[in-house]
């Protein structure tokens, strides 16, 4: 476990914001000296606590305004008598066009899938003929998310 301090939360929480910012203006919102910035980001690197850098897109710009959330449950046994492990369905899935992201569940689902489309049809056509022809999908729920906060 990475032992991190009040000034360190608070620059991750500034990088969350804006990860572009540069130490100088991460220094001013921080009330901390750049070199101090500098310094305690890249030991956040190093530890590994900040993984990577990302961008936060428009998907209504980028023509992909449809996002849902998939509840999927999983069939071990496949109908030829072979086994699907839950690991490598998530692998299959997370390499489908338009999937964002895959979690491994507890509970009354075995995955959550999220994805982005440009329209309904492009989503039907994603959980229709794709993600429902992966080896041990079994059932699915699609929920259309209507706004984000």
């Amino acid at each position: 476990m990475v032992n991190i301090d009040e000034k360190d939360v608070l620059l991750l929480k500034l990088l969350q914001q804006d990860s572009h910012a540069s130490v100088q203006h991460l220094a001013k919102q921080s009330s901390l000296p750049p070199t101090t910035v500098h310094n305690r980001i890249k030991k956040l690197e190093q530890q590994g606590v900040i993984k990577r850098y990302t961008v936060e897109l428009d998907w209504n710009k980028a023509g992909k305004p449809i996002l849902a959330y998939i509840l999927v449950t999983a069939e071990h046994l496949l109908p030829t008598g072979g086994k699907v492990s839950i690991e490598d369905a998530a692998q299959e899935l997370r390499s489908l066009p338009g999937v964002e992201d895959v979690a491994i569940l507890t509970g009354g689902a075995d995955l959550l899938v999220r994805v982005r489309a440009a329209d309904i049809a492009e989503l039907n056509e994603l959980v229709v003929r794709k993600l429902r022809a992966v080896a041990g999908v079994d059932k699915t729920q699609t929920m259309i998310v209507l706004s984000t906060t």
